[in-house]
């Protein structure tokens, strides 16, 4: 069984972190009744003997004595961070897996980056290599931050960049959370496209978020909620509303927002925690779906959004998961992939689903999705007995897709709308090692993405649909 670290930076990777370590444990505690502790658990937990003053004594199996997360939190400011410590969380970590200061980055990337950066290296470097000493088979690093502020975009960034130099062969996932254009942090364009050149070089995978699809999904489960039919009452101890009767206790804002998030992530790490009949290693995402080392922005969309009242979901709810998960408004950003071109595509799917299930339904979608000449069956596919708590099964799909295209080239305009103007630079310019250049750099990086994106997008009416196959004498 291999392990994963996840490194949580900023305000808001941390508030999404909160949240995952707390499903998680309602996931696991849902499974496991008998308290043992078993390879599902190791791949995100160490079980720690308490009676040791120095938590140094890991117990690799047998009776669960107090587990710890395999995590390393990041902020420049300790508001969220001494929250998670002071709640019912607290138990989970320990000061070894902390990176704390008290003044913050001021929304301001270069302050993240450039200040920040450099003198947390040391700190961040020995806590990441603490935790990594805690696993047996390290196999992935989840990075969790935001775009718009400065430490998740600045900070967050700069870490990426250390977890490549200090452990190269580890694969690094990356969930970036995307600002709205109405943000309310002004220069969050600045801290958009500046963090997008170094997720570029530095990510293996990046998964967007954007904030305002979570607010339409979360509108659209709340007018459900209240829409008074009997067939659509949402289970109270769902895990994707809130965080009601979890570890959590009572619901915080954003909270169901980045449940959604966080739930991404489970489904996403089912395979490497649960058996199946297909498992999927996390290695294998960049492997099967990232084509080109540029174009590694994998469309997320994770169905169902919300648990129904029905106990039993017949087949046709099956195959209508599959329907939903390549709409439009179950993608986790404002994108429609269905009407755009696929370099690849991966299905995770949890639950009492045959291949028979999944095959079929590959079938009955390929004929309205248009994919790559040279990838007609890109299709990487995974299947996890165990359910997510409060549902019969549940699929996460990651297309890698140039539907993202619209996504960045709305960032850049925004962010060119500052620049042109020169509007709030000096900020940026004033802090060491920040000068023009960066800003003429990482734009240019994200229009050489765009633009690849847009190359490839024109070869879309170049497909064939039955491709000559290569005739092999006998």
């Amino acid at each position: 069984m291999t392990q994963s670290i996840i490194v949580q930076v900023g305000q808001c990777g941390n508030q999404v972190g909160c949240r995952f370590w707390d499903l998680a444990l309602r996931e696991h505690a849902h499974i496991n009744t008998k308290g043992v502790y078993d390879e599902a658990l190791s791949s995100f937990f160490r079980n720690v003997d308490t009676r040791r003053s120095d938590g140094e004594n890991d117990i690799t199996s047998g009776k669960i004595r107090s587990l710890r997360a395999r995590a390393v939190l990041i902020d420049m400011e300790e508001g969220v961070v001494n929250e998670i410590l002071q709640g019912p969380l607290r138990d989970v970590f320990d000061s070894t897996q902390l990176v704390t200061d008290v003044s913050g980055s001021g929304n301001n990337w270069a302050v993240g980056h450039k200040v920040y950066g450099p003198a947390c290296r040391d700190h961040v470097v020995e806590k990441v290599r603490r935790a990594a000493e805690h696993c047996d088979s390290l196999q992935c690093f989840f990075l969790i931050h935001s775009m718009g502020g400065g430490t998740g975009s600045g900070l967050g960034t700069h870490v990426l960049s250390l977890l490549e130099d200090e452990f190269p062969e580890v694969c690094r996932i990356v969930t970036s959370v995307y600002p709205s254009a109405e943000d309310d942090v002004i220069t969050s364009p600045y801290n958009s496209v500046l963090a997008m050149r170094e997720l570029t070089e530095h990510a293996d995978c990046v998964l967007p978020v954007e904030n305002q699809s979570l607010v339409d999904i979360i509108n659209k489960i709340q007018q459900m909620a209240h829409s008074g039919k009997p067939s659509q009452v949402i289970r109270k101890e769902s895990t994707l509303i809130s965080g009601r009767g979890g570890v959590g206790g009572t619901e915080k804002p954003f909270d169901a927002m980045n449940n959604i998030i966080a739930n991404l992530l489970l489904n996403l790490t089912s395979s490497a925690r649960f058996e199946g009949s297909l498992n999927m290693d996390l290695n294998e995402i960049a492997m099967n779906l990232v084509p080109f080392p540029r174009l590694h922005y994998l469309v997320s969309s994770l169905t169902p959004l919300y648990t129904l009242a029905d106990v039993n979901i017949p087949v046709r709810r099956l195959d209508q998961m599959f329907t939903d998960a390549f709409s439009k408004d179950h993608q986790l950003i404002q994108a429609d992939p269905k009407h755009s071109l696929y370099l690849a595509c991966a299905l995770v799917v949890r639950g009492n689903v045959q291949v028979s299930d999944l095959r079929r339904n590959i079938e009955r979608l390929k004929p309205s999705l248009s994919f790559v000449s040279w990838n007609q069956e890109g299709w990487k596919t995974s299947l996890c007995s165990v359910p997510p708590v409060g549902h019969s099964h549940s699929l996460l799909a990651l297309a890698n897709n140039t539907c993202v295209k619209p996504t960045f080239t709305e960032l850049r305009d925004r962010f060119m709308k500052l620049y042109r103007k020169k509007a709030h630079l000096h900020h940026y310019l004033h802090v060491g090692g920040m000068e023009h250049a960066c800003f003429s750099e990482a734009v240019t990086s994200l229009s050489s993405l765009i633009e690849e994106y847009d190359q490839l997008e024109s070869t879309k009416s170049l497909l064939w649909s039955d491709a000559p196959r290569l005739q092999v004498a006998t």
